[in-house]
């Protein structure tokens, strides 16, 4: 042990000696492992010691924007302090440096009666200080391969600022555009956020989770909170048992499967029960049937609120409630530390419930190595060093180019030329340095980005000419540089069209134009829920009159959400969905816009013909009256067809692919037989290019409805211009299954249909039976 030693007393000595007694050789791994008996030897030996008003600190967590470096006349700070001293605090938040964590750390250690290590916590959500594409641009490369390695740099550049766990990934289910928090996840399909969450808790946590460059992930959020009501923020979730499992659980079951170190439940409420209250997610089915060891923490302040839903009486019964559905850690809503302890002596809390959530942090802490080192995240070195690299910047640039989905190119207009005479770059967004970062940045720097108009000017040869305006502005600035995303509610300039004749001048004297529009960034993310999702300001206005002087127009996005494109689809010959791709931008953009890059993105949602149609999902039921374009008494609108606009899993690239020869190795099987599923995939044009092929099944009848199509595989692929591949998948038990109405997964007997292709509108399909 290296700090332990230097702190001898004899209460930590005993510790000290127990923890070498039985210390674990082996490395923790990201998948579920049989119980380390050592492992456990050492969190018991913790364990007991303590007493209650010990255990009760492990299970608060504080957030910490304050100094720990010197004296604070906030009584807050004081309060905190004390509670520090005593070692009745077993989490911070939001303290960055390592400065800061190792001062906070210290108080602990040194003034502590059994000096258990703090662990630190922060939201990197799509990156530290080098930002990466938000998670739902991010989702659209549909490369799982670059999403663990951004989210493996995130690790290591967080890691490298004193900091052990992050509250990310997001993995609910998200179905509907108005809700401002689509941009954390991996969008509306189940399989697809099961894989990538996946992939983000293993670039996370790595092999090993007590590496000095990997940290805690935390799957979030348990459960449901995607499918609020009407798009609105924190609102309810009605959804039924069967839709529960077989579409909302699942990622949460990959994601435990994987190791994940902690769970975060969620603000919504789920059939009258509270999510943080929910006792048969997260004791019964999480804690118990999925055999899950890591903990629990709640969000900010959702233990409390449980009052104001209606289902707790005060802030003492919130905090039993809480605590016997297995909720293990207080996020900054104090009830734990007020009302456990008289709890426990009323015998309204069990003492076993309190030892269960102690020893899953503890748990944590342990393979995190902080009881071997509690500095061992800081190293002023590494944070000089391992923080916003070249390296990290390049592989920025990578992740951000893979994220851009083609929707539209008539008339292949893309990709430019890198010698054309003269380029028309306008927009709100076009020269932004800031908005390119999105919401969630956590330490990207203010202006910090490569803006759009930077990456063009450093693609394009010296003899063209660009021209730029802004044309209008999209809001008036109310957030400060260094603001937090809720600092100050958007105020949207819907005046201001003084730009436009400018850009109208410049627009006329370009060969092509390259218009930047789409969000602020703070349009999107927690507590922005919008009922509209087109353009605001005065961006319609500018398109349009872009558009009668010059034709030749691309349209570069920068959004957070599934925008409705309606007013711009039937004209702009090319659209480019850019989302908010990070750091690099400007360059990942021109990648793609100048050709160095083919686009292979698909979208990981729906995109509407409508904000009407929200929530809008491609995996929908089929209802007793499916579409019919004869009779208006039909499951539909009668001024808009029900179908998106762009669906799930679409995107063009420059090349074509053409899907044929889907074969089966058989027609029939018994529930737990397989199948081979062959399929030639050609590409057909004269660029190399990457197409996602996309594998989709539906269960025709069934003792519970099931959607008309889900998304049961994938794989990214790289063609050559004119080759011709063999892709080959494997039907089996587990893409067939389901949880049925005997309220159990398990494969029923019966006809399947199977599509392969592009997109989720393929109709290049077989079916195939299975027996008993």
């Amino acid at each position: 042990m290296k700090q332990l030693n230097l702190l001898v007393t004899p209460t930590l000595l005993l510790i000290s000696l127990l923890y070498l007694g039985c210390k674990d050789k082996t490395p923790t791994k990201t998948t579920l492992t049989p119980v380390n008996t050592q492992l456990e030897q050492r969190v018991d030996s913790v364990l007991a010691l303590m007493h209650l008003n010990e255990k009760i600190g492990q299970l608060v967590q504080y957030n910490g924007r304050w100094d720990a470096t010197g004296p604070s006349a906030n009584k807050s700070d004081q309060y905190k302090l004390e509670k520090l001293k005593k070692g009745e605090v077993g989490s911070m938040l939001n303290i960055t440096s390592v400065a800061t964590t190792r001062e906070t750390q210290k108080i602990v250690m040194e003034h502590s009666r059994l000096k258990i290590p703090l662990i630190f916590a922060y939201d990197v959500i799509h990156g530290y200080k080098t930002i990466f594409p938000i998670p739902l641009g991010e989702s659209a490369s549909w490369d799982l391969d670059i999403i663990q390695q951004s989210a493996a740099i995130a690790a290591k550049e967080t890691a490298a600022s004193g900091i052990h766990w992050t509250f990310a990934p997001m993995i609910d289910i998200s179905r509907d555009a108005r809700w401002g928090r689509i941009m954390e996840g991996a969008g509306e399909d189940t399989y697809l956020n099961s894989v990538i969450g996946v992939a983000r808790i293993k670039g996370f946590q790595g092999e090993d989770l007590s590496l000095p460059h990997t940290i805690a992930a935390c799957a979030k959020h348990f459960a449901g909170y995607g499918l609020a009501e009407s798009g609105r923020e924190y609102n309810t979730v009605n959804i039924g048992e069967h839709e529960l499992h077989n579409a909302i659980l699942p990622p949460f079951k990959a994601a435990a499967n994987a190791g994940v170190a902690t769970f975060m439940n969620a603000f919504n409420e789920i059939d009258g029960i509270p999510a943080t209250g929910h006792k048969v997610l997260q004791r019964d089915l999480l804690k118990g049937n999925w055999n899950w060891n890591g903990f629990v923490v709640s969000d900010w302040g959702s233990i409390a609120e449980m009052q104001v839903h209606g289902y707790a009486e005060d802030k003492k019964q919130a905090a039993e409630l809480a605590l016997n559905a297995g909720s293990d850690m207080d996020m900054e809503s104090f009830s734990y530390e007020g009302f456990l302890e008289t709890l426990v002596n009323e015998g309204k809390v069990s003492i076993a419930h309190i030892d269960d959530a102690v020893r899953r942090v503890l748990r944590v802490k342990f393979e995190l190595g902080l009881f071997d080192d509690p500095y061992k995240y800081c190293d002023e070195t590494r944070e000089k060093n391992d923080i916003y690299t070249t390296e990290h910047l390049e592989i920025a640039r990578d992740v951000a180019k893979k994220s851009i989905v083609l929707l539209k190119n008539d008339s292949k207009l893309l990709p430019i030329s890198k010698t054309v005479k003269s380029i028309a770059v306008i927009g709100p967004l076009a020269d932004s340095k800031d908005e390119p970062l999105g919401n969630w940045r956590a330490k990207g720097e203010y202006n910090s980005a490569v803006s759009l108009l930077e990456g063009i000017k450093n693609a394009v040869s010296p003899s063209t000419k660009i021209y730029y305006e802004k044309g209008v502005a999209l809001t008036i600035p109310t957030v400060k540089p260094g603001d937090n995303q809720f600092s100050h509610p958007l105020k949207f300039n819907n005046t201001d069209t003084w730009g436009i004749h400018a850009a109208l001048e410049a627009a006329k004297k370009a060969d092509i134009v390259v218009l930047a529009v789409g969000e602020d960034a703070y349009q999107s993310g927690e507590g922005r829920s919008q009922t509209n999702i087109s353009f605001f300001g005065r961006q319609q206005d500018l398109i349009d009159a872009v558009y009668k002087v010059n034709k030749n127009v691309v349209v570069v996005l920068m959004n957070g959400r599934p925008m409705d494109l309606s007013a711009i689809n039937d004209k702009i010959p090319s659209i480019l969905e850019c989302w908010f791709l990070g750091s690099e931008s400007g360059h990942a953009i021109a990648d793609v816009v100048f050709g160095d890059y083919n686009p292979s993105g698909k979208l990981p949602v729906s995109f509407p013909r409508h904000v009407g149609q929200e929530p809008l999902y491609y995996n929908h039921k089929n209802t007793g009256r499916p579409y019919n374009s004869k009779i208006v008494t039909y499951s539909g609108y009668t001024d808009t067809a029900k179908t998106a606009l762009y669906p799930f899993g679409y995107g063009l690239s420059y090349t074509r692919f053409d899907y044929h020869n889907l074969s089966l190795n058989t027609s029939e099987i018994s529930k737990d037989g397989k199948i081979n599923l062959t399929v030639e995939v050609t590409n057909t044009g004269d660029v190399d290019g990457e197409e996602v092929i996309q594998l989709y099944i539906r269960d025709i009848a069934a003792s519970v409805t099931r959607p008309i199509k889900e998304l049961k595989g994938f794989k990214k692929i790289k063609f050559e211009a004119g080759e011709t591949k063999t892709i080959a998948f494997t039907i089996d038990a587990e893409m067939l299954q389901f949880y049925t109405a005997n309220k159990i997964w398990e494969v029923e007997p019966g006809t399947f249909h199977v599509w392969v292709g592009g997109d989720s509108a393929t109709t290049l399909k077989s079916e195939f039976k299975v027996t008993e």
